[in-house]
Parts: structure tokens; C-alpha cells; sequence
């Protein structure tokens, strides 16, 4: 890794610490999760408390109705912890195919996972933490009854969600979104810039949880609240479904990049698309694939990506993408090729397809938005890699009335072709986009890493990961290059301004539909704590977004 001592005045620095460190995308949330450190608490009690805390200061992006996974190195080994929910029992693709449906809706209960975040913070605490739970929650009550003023980048994605449900409530009536605008715009709007956001309700529900254990959320009082609006509304969660939710501790998929290891949640999430994605590129020339230039030494952040190497990343990803899209469901219900889609054969016959121009991503079977991330380290040596979501904006547009409780629309990520390893059914968890990174070298932590966006998640490992061991670059000046993103919907490349009018010709050059993207939030919001050899902890926090990286 390559520390610029003389980097130009103005030009953020990654924050160096030694007893602590923690990223995220809200300085507020990261102070949550800092104090908890100083207080005496690990990685684990800081993540949980980070993640509290982003639950309040940022709820346009999750909240205590999202779903979680983790990725925790305990001093020893990796262990990952999948918090990911399931749809109701009552819910089927084919009810929703009777009602003429071709996909399942992005808002309303049909979109609603039973919400797997509160039970995933219980969970890592049970097994790794420190302190009291209830100490854990504490900042994020206070953030709630107290208030907090908004920062520039959650106001611009709160003010966008608010208008998205005030736009879709007066085109149609729907009583489940009777409690969303009360508490996410009492005033009839968003909160500006600065401004100072409240709320008693999920100060309340926090202290429940504290209290509880988080055992309130699934079997209490508030999953009571939640089943009877359900209930009330048309909604499909019953006390069954709650009840019955558990978290999953799995073992982490990795796969070697260069001289290191890259781990990710294994399936149903999309972490294996970056896997195969870099198991393409790890047979590329490194100078062909780092994108700023000859790999090997220091490359300054104002370097332009070079286009090769734009144009090989966007194939491999494509490529990837395709497969995970079309392959990727729940390992418990269905047959994921997992050991096929990151082997050596399949990886070179993929790659066998890059050549000088863009193609057409087609899936292979080789056996024939919105998010938060953070990540934490202690002095100790446990490092912690943390992402929960409600998925798109405020995720359902559904709001238990005074609970302050938002729940995710997951269930939008299944689909409703039959057959399809990813149709929706009971007892079945959709593909997740959002996926914690952790990396290794020679079995030995270098840390955790995430980029938040969607499908820019998977996109986003790759190019941090390569800029990190191809190029040297510390957590900061990874997150800060321009980056990329394939819109599989579109099939276009959008790139960052700050890419340079050269990339995007020699990129239309080569096949690829190219435009520069209108604005930063497409490209995702990443974090990374890189912890060196004698300890010294290196984080870096998105330029993007609000956020932070903070240390002690």
C-alpha cells in the first residue's frame, strides 16, 4: 500500500489510528461506533452500534425493517453471518402471476421480507461482543429522542424518497402507506439541509429492542404491532413468520486475486459475481487490468483510467453478472454451482470471450438504492465488514404507525418465472444485492470493504479490490478514483465525469453504449479498513456521501 506523504493540500487523507477504527457513510454513526470503542468494546459492539445509529441519521437507505449480513475476522478466522429474511408463508409467485403480475412490485406488502437486520445485530453480539447489548443501542435512542441535523447527502436521498411516496399516494390508494409520510415528512416534506429530525416513536422501538434483546422485534410486542397492521392492510406477515426467523452463520466464499484473497457472503447474494468477475481479470496482464495506468508503483488519484483496462473490467463484470443473474438463488432450496462458477475452467473459457470490442453478456451454467455499509477494527485484531438495507429508498413505503419501524421491500429481488432458481416462494430467501467484502493475503487479514448501490455493490469490489492490490492504494485514494457502472438494464456504461472525455471515446471506440452519468449516487458509497503489520489501522470513507472514516 502506497502512503503519498506529499499529496496535494485539500486531497482527503485515510485516517491512521491504533486502538480503533470505524467507516461509514454518516459522521454521526460513526462517532456511535467509535464511542462504543473507547468504551471498551470490540469491533463487533462498534458495528452493532454504528449500524443502530444508521438506522436514525440515515433511513432513506435502511432501517430497523432491513435485512443484514456480516463478515467478521475474530482474530484467527473469517466467519460470515447471513441476515438475510424470507417471504411470508402466505405469499406465492403463482397468487402473484393470478393477478397478472410479471414481476414482483417494488413498494406494498408484496415486496416485504420478514426483516432480518435486529436478529443479525443479536446474533453477532451473542457470539463475538462485549459489552451489555442494551449499551450497543443507547446512541442510536439518543440520536432518535434527541434529534440529529441532517446531512447534504441523506437529505438529497430523503427528499427523493418522500417525493417517490407523496408521487405514488396520489396516484393510488393504499392504506399500508398510511404511516409513511406521518414519519418519514410530519411537516408535508422532507427535512432540509441542517435541519433538526426527531423521532419519539423509534426512540421507543430502540429502547424496546435494548431492552429485549431484540427478541421484541420477532416475538413481543412490536411483532405483534407489526402483524396486526399487516393484518389491517392486506399484508401477508403472520406471527409465524416472524417467529420462525432465524439468522444463518455461514462460511465465507473467497477466491484468490494476485498475491491475495478475496471473501464474500457465499449465496443468495450477488458477492460471487465479484469472485468470478476477478478470477477473469486474475489472468490478464496487472498493467492491463488496473485501469490508471503501468501497475507496480505509486499512480497518482488524478491519473485517467486507460481504456483497456475499463473495457476488460466492464466485460468481466458483465460476464459475471450474467451468470450470477440467471444461476444465483437460495442454497437451501435450490443447487447453486458454486465450486463450478469460481474454478479455473470456467473462468478461462469467460474469459476467452474478452476480446477488443464489447459483447452481449450471455449466462453460462459451468456445470453445461439503497444500502449502508461500515466496517470496524479494534485494537485486538477483530475487524468487522457490515452491510443492511431496505433495498430501493425507504424499501416498502410501509411504516408500522408508532413504531418508527420501515420495513425493506426484499421480495422485489425475486422472480416470478417459473422455474427460475430465484421464483419466489416460502421458505426461500431472494437474491440479495448487498454483500460485505473482506480481504486477505497470504491467510492473513488486510480488512473488510464494502460499496454500497445495488448492483454497482458487485461492480464496485472489483474496481476497489483491483485499485487496492493492482495499484497499492490505500483505503482512500481506492474509493476516491473514478469509477464505473454496467446497467445491465440498459446495457450502457455510465462513467464519472471526473473519468475525462478520453475514456468515454476510446470506450464507444470499442462497442460499449457510454454516458456520463448525471450525478455520483449510481456509483455506489464504499468503506475500507486495511490493517497493516504492526497493527496500524489505515480507513478511508467514501467521497460520495457524508460519511467518515473515524479513529482513535
Amino acid at each position: 500500500m502506497h502512503l503519498d506523504p506529499l499529496a496535494e493540500p485539500g486531497r482527503r487523507q485515510p485516517v491512521l489510528a491504533r486502538n480503533g477504527a470505524v467507516a461509514t457513510s454518516q459522521p454521526l454513526a460513526a462517532q456511535a461506533g467509535l464511542a462504543i470503542l473507547r468504551a471498551g468494546g470490540n469491533a463487533v459492539d462498534a458495528a452493532v452500534a454504528t449500524a443502530a445509529a444508521l438506522t436514525v441519521v440515515e433511513p432513506c437507505s435502511n432501517g430497523l425493517g432491513s435485512d443484514a449480513f456480516a463478515l467478521v475476522w475474530d482474530g484467527g478466522r473469517l466467519h460470515g453471518l447471513n441476515g438475510s429474511g424470507r417471504p411470508p408463508a402466505r405469499l406465492t409467485a403463482a397468487a402473484l402471476r393470478d393477478l397478472g403480475l410479471v414481476a414482483v412490485p417494488d413498494v406494498g406488502w408484496a415486496s416485504v421480507t420478514v426483516p432480518g437486520a435486529v436478529r443479525a445485530w443479536a446474533d453477532l453480539h451473542a457470539r463475538f461482543g462485549r459489552l451489555p447489548f442494551a449499551e450497543l443501542l443507547a446512541p442510536a435512542i439518543a440520536l432518535a429522542r434527541e434529534g440529529f441535523p441532517v446531512s447534504p447527502v441523506v437529505a438529497w436521498g430523503w427528499t427523493r424518497g418522500v417525493r417517490a411516496g407523496a408521487d405514488r399516494l396520489a396516484r393510488e390508494t393504499d392504506a399500508s402507506a398510511s404511516g409513511f409520510l406521518p414519519h418519514f415528512a410530519p411537516g408535508g416534506r422532507a427535512p432540509r439541509v441542517g435541519e433538526t429530525w426527531r423521532s419519539d416513536a423509534l426512540a421507543a422501538t430502540l429502547g424496546a429492542l435494548a431492552a429485549s434483546g431484540g427478541d421484541a422485534f420477532y416475538t413481543g410486542d412490536l411483532a405483534a404491532r407489526i402483524v396486526a397492521f399487516a393484518a389491517a392492510t392486506g399484508g401477508h406477515l403472520a406471527a409465524a413468520d416472524l417467529a420462525g426467523h432465524r439468522s444463518e452463520w455461514v462460511e465465507p466464499l473467497a477466491a484468490p486475486y494476485r498475491d491475495h484473497e478475496v471473501w464474500e457472503i457465499p449465496p443468495n447474494g450477488q458477492g460471487i459475481a465479484a469472485l468470478l468477475a476477478l478470477r477473469i481479470l486474475d489472468g490478464f496482464d496487472p498493467a492491463d487490468v488496473a485501469g490508471f495506468g503501468r501497475a507496480g508503483g505509486p499512480v497518482s488519484p488524478d491519473a485517467a483510467p486507460t481504456p483497456t483496462a475499463w473495457h476488460r473490467q466492464v466485460e468481466a463484470v458483465k460476464l459475471a453478472l450474467a451468470d450470477a443473474h440467471a444461476l444465483v438463488g437460495d442454497p437451501a432450496v435450490v443447487d447453486v454451482p458454486v465450486a463450478a462458477l469460481l474454478s479455473d475452467a470456467h473462468a478461462a473459457r469467460r474469459r476467452g470471450l474478452i476480446g477488443t470490442r464489447a459483447v452481449p453478456p450471455s449466462p453460462v451454467d459451468p456445470r453445461a438504492s439503497d444500502t449502508v455499509y461500515l466496517c470496524t477494527a479494534d485494537g485486538e485484531g477483530q475487524l468487522v465488514s457490515f452491510i443492511q438495507s431496505n433495498f430501493a429508498g425507504f424499501g416498502s413505503q410501509i411504516v408500522v404507525p408508532g413504531t418508527g419501524i420501515a420495513l425493506q421491500n426484499r421480495g422485489a429481488g425475486f422472480s416470478l418465472e417459473p422455474g427460475h432458481p430465484n421464483e419466489l416462494a416460502p421458505g426461500k430467501r431472494p437474491f440479495h444485492t448487498i454483500i460485505p467484502g473482506f480481504l486477505t493475503r497470504g491467510g492473513h487479514p488486510v480488512g473488510p470493504f464494502g460499496v454500497m448501490g445495488g448492483h454497482m455493490q458487485a461492480q464496485g469490489h472489483v474496481q476497489v479490490v483491483v485499485d487496492t492490490v493492482d495499484l497499492g492504494d490505500d483505503p482512500q485514494t481506492a474509493l476516491g478514483r473514478p469509477r464505473w457502472f454496467w446497467d445491465a438494464a440498459s446495457e450502457r456504461v455510465l462513467v464519472e465525469a471526473t473519468a475525462g472525455g478520453t475514456v468515454v471515446d476510446a470506450l464507444r471506440d470499442r462497442g460499449h453504449d457510454v454516458a456520463v452519468a448525471p450525478h455520483a449516487a449510481v456509483f455506489g458509497r464504499g468503506q475500507a479498513i486495511w490493517r497493516l503489520e504492526g497493527g496500524t489501522l489505515v480507513a478511508g470513507s467514501e467521497p460520495r456521501a457524508d460519511g467518515v472514516a473515524a479513529g482513535w
